[in-house]
């Protein structure tokens, strides 16, 4: 698409913005190596330090609150800081966090009589919990540093028209993190399996360490490649924002530079906290990552009790769904823009009924190529509405509140993903299966699409 009138500008602005992409799904690929391998590392932990999955469901439960709320907040930092600096210094915190991690028994017997190997009395069990808790606690309050300079930039460099498909190519990162971690961590773990009770012992570790390396690598390449906003580069805004008030939050004199800031701030009271529309996309956001967090989450312990699978296999059938995902994104911003003319709520209201069947089809057929099929064709489903909520609020919102906006909204998903991980966690406990989670999940889905039928309305964008 053909942006600026001189063809030097353009094409150094077009491919400036496709360097933007990649750097940022790098960035933040790395920071989903750094948070969804806990998933991973849970057996390990059941088996090796006699963690329960209460226990388990309780430290998803506080960190999905605390990265819900860092996401929230560093959004609204996010609008006002360098996005550059921002995540880069989020992936060297996680990195240091998850080096932490592989030592959690150490640092627990530093605190305790214990020895450094783990415990078998109670207390011991309990600190050795609580510094899993604490570690898990800081990392998702840094993870939370991660989206929102991504989101900054991708609204500055990419036109409203384009977003869609273009932020949902962006979006594969989730996917393409979450199902490499899968396979990476599967096979891990599946090194430590001394027979079906013993999956994973000692190799947990390597889990947080294999990751760290790689987060301290991805940060080397972050603090060379990945570039500013188009005027820190020397190039013009992007066409087509210019009704964005204050959208570079830049001032002349001070005394200006204090009524900018407070117009800004009645800006974003108005075109976020404010706008009906952004609080249901927050609702709706709350069901998909409920739905996400039993896979995301619970996936690697739900297959191997329910299905029967080892923790190869387990790696496997998640990483397939993660990657059905990253079909599902890309069609579902293509269809959005070339079908629905940016309406993209229209688009996910159909794509939420699908998700809740196929993930019905998952617990009833048998393990095996069936049921994994159902639900790899869930994750295509439901990784569509996941990515265009982001975009419908930034379009929403504009590039000026865009961190603002996603940062609220992903305060709403990551209490879905929260209540979820408690919920499953806890639910499991007590039924002694997965049937019942699984019944929850598909009825939340459905509440999604029931809410997302409510915008059905809604305009493509709110720059007119």
């Amino acid at each position: 698409m053909k942006l600026f009138d001189d063809p030097k500008v353009d094409g150094k602005f077009n491919s400036m913005q496709w360097r933007m992409l990649f750097a940022t799904m790098i960035g933040y690929t790395l920071f989903y190596f750094m948070r969804k391998n806990f998933s991973f590392a849970m057996p390990g932990l059941q088996q090796d330090c006699g963690i329960s999955k209460s226990m388990l469901g309780n430290f998803l439960f506080w960190g999905g609150i605390v990265y819900g709320l860092s996401k929230f907040l560093n959004g609204i930092v996010g609008d006002r800081v360098n996005p550059r600096r921002m995540l880069c210094f989020g992936l060297l915190a996680c990195t240091l966090v998850n080096v932490a991690f592989g030592f959690a028994p150490q640092i627990a017997a530093f605190f305790s009589s214990g020895g450094a190997d783990g415990a078998s009395s109670g207390s011991q069990v309990a600190v050795l919990a609580w510094t899993f808790g604490i570690l898990l606690v800081v990392n998702q309050f840094f993870q939370g540093t991660g989206f929102p300079p991504c989101a900054k930039l991708i609204a500055f460099w990419v036109p409203p028209k384009e977003l869609a498909t273009k932020m949902s190519v962006w979006n594969t990162s989730h996917s393409i993190g979450g199902g490499l971690v899968a396979k990476i961590c599967g096979v891990i773990m599946g090194l430590g399996a001394i027979g079906a009770a013993n999956q994973g012992v000692g190799m947990w570790r390597w889990c947080f360490w294999a990751m760290a390396v790689l987060g301290f690598l991805g940060l080397l390449l972050m603090l060379v490649w990945l570039p500013g906003t188009p005027s820190e580069e020397g190039l013009p805004d992007l066409p087509g924002t210019e009704k964005c008030a204050n959208c570079n939050g830049e001032s002349g004199s001070k005394a200006d530079g204090n009524a900018a800031s407070a117009s800004s701030g009645l800006s974003a009271s108005r075109m976020v906290f404010m706008s009906p529309v952004i609080w249901m996309l927050g609702l709706v956001n709350f069901t998909i990552n409920a739905v996400r967090a039993l896979v995301a989450d619970w996936g690697p312990t739900m297959l191997q009790e329910s299905k029967g699978l080892d923790p190869s296999e387990t790696g496997t059938v998640v990483m397939l769904f993660e990657f059905a995902g990253i079909a599902g994104m890309l069609f579902a911003g293509w269809a959005t823009d070339r079908l629905f003319g940016g309406r993209a709520p229209r688009l996910c209201v159909f794509l939420m009924l699908l998700t809740a069947v196929l993930l019905a089809a998952f617990w009833v057929l048998p393990a095996g190529i069936a049921g994994s099929a159902a639900l790899c064709l869930g994750g295509f489903c439901l990784y569509g509405p996941q990515a265009l909520t982001g975009v419908t609020a930034t379009n929403f919102a504009t590039k000026r509140f865009a961190g603002t906006a996603i940062g609220f909204i992903s305060l709403f998903s990551y209490v879905g993903v929260s209540v979820a991980g408690k919920v499953c966690g806890n639910l499991a406990q007590s039924s002694g299966g997965w049937r019942l989670p699984l019944i929850v999940t598909v009825v939340t889905a459905a509440v999604g699409a029931v809410l997302f039928a409510t915008l059905w309305r809604a305009r493509a964008d709110n720059y007119s």
